[in-house]
């Protein structure tokens, strides 16, 4: 009988509060439909990309990718997503990257590391349906500025990047070549360090009148000076016959039979074989040098080279 004779106005305050609630959720709602919008601007997620790519934030980064690309980037080792990201921003250090407008309306994206600053200005868009293009100048110092275009593709009602200039941002492809660009610059390392040991056993045997025994005795000097068992003539790794993803071999060929003693050291010969580590990743080809100063190596699926193999290059 109470809730018969309860008033009107009682009777509405349900009605009332569940009104005000939805009111309160539709301005939410808008407010963050706003803030979707606004982030789904090209120039704002160039921006974003750029910060983040600034930051070396590879998480943020990932972001900025259209979904394949960002599975690809996500895969990549850290490194090569860090190398990336520094091509974006022309900087080797992580920095802090600041958000302006100039005068004249145009956006800066400017990257602050301890020893270098960039800074990236941003042109008027382009958009033509689900794409948009962003012109971006990079001013040098001392030199013509740096112009580039990036595109951008509308993916799941968000701005991505695409393409960088006229290149398509295809991250697996990228990978790859990234993958056999390292493979490359390890094996030019080994070639060089091979080099680098075969000189430091010439240099040896004309100091003190024969080849070491071992890679060891070339190893770094102790502070009162050189001698035959720490020679001071290769780094602590390359002594240890290891470096730069390789494993080095050195032996020595004794002089021929009927060699006068006192020509025997000098009649000796050595030779040197580096193999990859781990094939595949620290390098493709295994190489051999010895005293002739000829360079020769393949692939050898990870096997040691020897004086059969192809030449490679000058000798």
């Amino acid at each position: 009988m109470w809730l018969l004779n309860k008033s009107k106005p009682d009777r509405l305050k349900p009605v009332l509060q569940a009104l005000l609630a939805l009111l309160a959720l539709s301005v939410v709602n808008a407010t963050a439909a706003q803030r979707t919008q606004i982030g789904a601007n090209p120039e704002t997620a160039l921006t974003d990309a750029l910060s983040a790519a600034c930051r070396q934030d590879s998480t943020a980064f990932a972001n900025s990718l259209t979904a394949d690309n960002a599975a690809a980037f996500r895969a990549l080792p850290g490194a090569q997503r860090t190398a990336m990201m520094k091509r974006f921003v022309l900087l080797e250090e992580p920095g802090r990257p600041l958000l302006s407008t100039s005068g004249d309306g145009q956006k800066l994206v400017r990257c602050e590391s301890p020893s270098f600053t960039t800074e990236m200005r941003l042109g008027e868009t382009r958009v033509r349906e689900n794409l948009a293009f962003v012109p971006m100048e990079i001013p040098i110092p001392g030199d013509d500025p740096r112009k580039i275009t990036f595109g951008l593709v509308r993916e799941g009602g968000n701005w991505k990047l695409l393409s960088v200039g006229l290149i398509l941002l295809d991250v697996p492809a990228m990978a790859k070549q990234w993958e056999q660009a390292d493979l490359d610059a390890s094996e030019d390392a080994a070639i060089a360090d091979l080099r680098s040991v075969a000189t430091a056993l010439d240099t040896y045997r004309r100091a003190y009148g024969n080849l070491p025994d071992t890679l060891e005795l070339l190893g770094p000097a102790p502070p009162n000076g050189v001698s035959p068992e720490a020679a001071g003539l290769l780094d602590a790794d390359l002594a240890a016959g290891s470096k730069d993803g390789y494993t080095i071999r050195y032996s020595i060929t004794p002089a021929a039979a009927g060699t006068p003693e006192e020509e025997t050291n000098k009649a000796e010969t050595f030779s040197l074989a580096s193999s990859p580590k781990e094939y595949g990743k620290t390098g493709r080809r295994s190489f051999f040098l010895d005293s002739s100063g000829i360079l020769r190596g393949a692939d050898k699926q990870g096997a040691v080279a020897t004086t059969t193999d192809p030449r490679i290059g000058p000798s």
